[in-house]
């Protein structure tokens, strides 16, 4: 399974202070959201990734202590629920 981030169209994202705002257009929804929130919805931007991808490039641009694939794969589902990432089968 590949992510990749929604139509960058769709989104509106405003850096603020520590945290991030998310407009998702198509569902009038503003989104509050914190790291790894952005790191990820920016790499998923340059193309499709599956999750051990998307975990290596995240380790190699950020120092990342315990990386977790289970744990991306669950936020990973929580910005697909959130319509900010889609899933696909293909790259």
């Amino acid at each position: 399974m590949y992510y990749r981030a929604a139509d960058p169209a769709t989104l509106r994202i405003v850096p603020l202070d520590a945290l991030t705002l998310i407009y998702h257009r198509a569902s009038g929804i503003t989104h509050i959201v914190d790291a790894p929130v952005p790191e990820i919805l920016e790499i998923l931007g340059e193309g499709p990734r599956d999750v051990a991808g998307l975990l290596a490039v995240l380790g190699e641009r950020f120092d990342l202590a315990d990386p977790d694939s289970a744990a991306l794969a669950v936020r990973l589902d929580e910005l697909v629920a959130a319509g900010l990432v889609e899933r696909t089968c293909a790259i």
